[in-house]
């Protein structure tokens, strides 16, 4: 269901000048400035999908140890697994724990936050078995937890060498057992428990002199940005939690991010005026604002380890926001109130920590830049860029920001890029097809961050819209909430208003509008199909295609999570089947290309068969398209850029156009009921 990767990972992928094409020479257009006549989606695009998937190495979290800067990196050759690298005080760059090791925490099935540094080691958890490894100097890596459990979000607790993890235990039959544990820094053992009766707990925070300990709890059916509450306690010399309490905070807010300042005040981000905001927690164990602004401090916390702010100094904070379109940095001075604007150029920023002589954090522009910056004085420097695919700027396609009425009264928003590849003209009274985007969670957001996957599109003739339906994060709790009881309908609504919008605004061919979506984007594919009749193609990635098939089958951290978006089931089943697009396939008569993968356990794989078998039968064009090693976020680049180049094949099928390049063999069953070629209307 949620997927908020598909955000972060997949969409990170950027590119700075010419990629080599596989088997075509890319035209260039003459000094007279002639271009080629060709149909849009035709064009030879430099941007392979090897390109996109390949060289797209991401940095993902950020960590301050002792004067040097870690940071864990995806490697894009070495299938998106995971190392850990350090940027030493001399600007060099070393290699400490290598891609194949992998590290990744599965805690709540997304995890994040999976490593940790303290003095000259690194302790980080393997994706392959959840282990927590001590990587010391000179010495084999050691697990130091047991079997069955799974370790992330942790903090050093120097007092007693020891390590504060968030724990969930899978030893027992039944959902898995959440806790705050402490670990040994130096030999394997259970360890000791100084947090549980919770259904989840997150983010611990220990005070600068290691007397406090702060944490966030949630219990079903909500999700965390739903309703959550900060505690806080006192750590005794013997590393017992004592005087644990509540910090009062509405019941109907959510709570992230709880920071110590330099001075030992705890700061928490809450969402109790609508928006995201700063808090000082008070002596009378209340929330005070620190600023009022109507954006967005904090993310959706799908993952562990988000950071939004840090502290520069006693009196001054760096926090990014997100407003709208915008992500920006300030710096915020706590004597006075002033705000001083640091960057406003940027499409994405996470990861804002304190480092060595400075605050740092990942950015990523709407323009091929992405990496880690140091901000220096009013302004922000690039400090290390990953390995990235490469794009000459004139094939780059700039989005348009775009507001469209929908629902009742209400709007929603989205991001329009229009083709652009500088060799290459439409015929004359032509538009161009069109690409709607969906995010996964539904909660997640589409953001101004470059994506390569987007210019893949727009390279090759098409025009893509990227949605923020209702629901989706950054717009403030009422719009995030505004989903809740109306999933499968006003994400659906939102996506067809979307796609008219644009279709009269004249941007686009009425008769070539398709829709692509990953996991909660598949569902909202296949029911803007079943309901509606304005796409003429779709294309689902490991979609949902059956709501009470999700309610049986879902891992613990979403239990409760369509008890929100649709209603608890069981005094709803019927609601569950009226929005199931595969109890509605009278109405699913366009084409979809189904692409799943078959471990995947967020949402199994037999969703995808039962409506590619049902569609089949019915006569409807559709082929499904299935990848054995595939797990629901661990689709490796050769597989994700063969379902790229086997989509852009099922829309030259559909749309009646010959894509560039050699593209893999798509058999469409019931190929022989496509709606034959029509020109485009105005």
């Amino acid at each position: 269901m949620g997927l908020y990767q598909y955000l972060y990972l997949l969409a990170g992928l950027l590119c700075l000048s010419a990629c080599e094409p596989s088997n075509e020479q890319v035209p260039r257009p003459s000094d007279n400035g002639t271009r080629i006549t060709a149909p849009y989606g035709s064009w030879v695009s430099p941007l392979l999908a090897a390109n996109v998937f390949q060289q797209s190495d991401s940095v993902i979290e950020l960590q301050s140890v002792a004067g040097t800067l870690y940071f864990a990196e995806s490697n894009g050759e070495k299938q998106g697994q995971v190392g850990i690298k350090k940027l030493d005080q001399q600007g060099d760059i070393i290699e400490v724990v290598p891609p194949n090791f992998n590290v990744k925490s599965t805690v709540h099935e997304y995890g994040g936050a999976a490593f940790l540094g303290i003095g000259q080691s690194l302790f980080v958890t393997k994706a392959d078995d959840q282990l927590f490894y001590r990587f010391a100097p000179n010495q084999p890596s050691l697990p130091l937890t047991p079997n069955g459990t799974r370790h992330a979000d942790c903090v050093a607790y120097p007092k007693g060498s020891r390590i504060i993890c968030v724990r969930e235990d899978h030893r027992q039959a039944g959902e898995p057992k959440a806790s705050l544990v402490t670990i040994n820094l130096n030999f394997a053992e259970e360890g000791d428990t100084l947090v549980s009766g919770h259904d989840f707990i997150s983010a611990p925070a220990i005070s600068p002199d290691n007397s406090k300990l702060a944490w966030i709890t949630w219990e079903h059916p909500y999700m965390p940005w739903d309703n959550s509450v900060l505690w806080l306690g006192d750590l005794d010399r013997k590393g017992q939690l004592n005087n644990i309490r509540k910090i009062n905070t509405p019941t109907d807010s959510s709570v992230s991010q709880p920071l110590f300042s330099p001075d030992g005040q705890l700061y928490v981000v809450s969402d109790m005026s609508d928006w995201w905001n700063i808090y000082r927690v008070t002596p009378k164990n209340t929330l005070s604002p620190v600023l009022s602004k109507s954006a967005e401090f904090a993310v959706a916390d799908w993952y562990l380890g988000n950071h939004n702010y840090a502290f520069e100094s006693e009196n001054t904070i760096i926090a990014s926001y997100m407003l709208g379109s915008q992500a920006a940095l300030i710096r915020l001075y706590l004597d006075s109130g002033l705000i001083e604007s640091l960057a406003v150029d940027f499409g994405e920023i996470t990861q804002v920590i304190r480092g060595e002589g400075g605050v740092y954090f990942i950015g990523a522009k709407a323009t091929p830049e992405k990496g880690i910056y140091k901000v220096i004085g009013r302004g922000t420097e690039l400090v290390y860029s990953p390995n990235l695919a490469k794009l000459d700027p004139h094939y780059i396609s700039r989005a348009k920001t775009i507001t469209f009425e929908t629902g009742k009264h209400q709007q929603a928003y989205g991001y329009f890029y229009e083709p652009v590849n500088p060799n290459y003209i439409a015929p004359h009274d032509t538009r161009p097809p069109l690409i709607v985007m969906l995010h996964g969670g539904p909660t997640a957001r589409a953001s101004l961050a470059y994506r390569s996957d987007i210019q893949f599109w727009t390279s090759r003739g098409f025009a893509v819209l990227d949605v923020n339906f209702r629901g989706s994060s950054g717009f403030g709790r009422a719009y995030r909430q505004s989903l809740y009881g109306q999933w499968g309908q006003a994400d659906v609504e939102d996506v067809v208003n979307a796609a008219q919008y644009v279709v009269t605004k004249g941007w686009v061919d009425a008769q070539k509008l398709a829709i692509r979506g990953i996991s909660a984007g598949g569902l909202t594919v296949m029911s803007s199909l079943a309901f509606y009749d304005v796409f003429q193609a779709g294309v689902s990635y490991a979609g949902i295609s059956d709501f009470e098939q999700l309610a049986n089958n879902t891992h613990k951290f979403e239990t409760g999570y369509l008890d929100q978006l649709i209603g608890p089931y069981a005094e709803n089943k019927a609601r569950y089947r009226e929005r199931s697009p595969f109890y509605h396939l009278e109405g699913l008569n366009e084409p979809l290309l189904i692409i799943q993968g078959l471990r995947g356990q967020i949402v199994p794989s037999q969703q995808s068969q039962q409506i590619y078998t049902a569609l089949k039968a019915k006569g409807v064009p559709t082929a499904y398209i299935s990848y054995e090693d595939q797990t629901h976020d661990g689709w490796i680049p050769e597989h994700k850029a063969a379902s790229l180049d086997t989509e852009l094949a099922f829309y030259g099928q559909v749309f009646h156009f010959t894509p560039a390049g050699t593209l893999p063999s798509l058999l469409l069953d019931n190929a022989a009921a496509l709606k034959p070629s029509s020109a485009s209307h105005q």
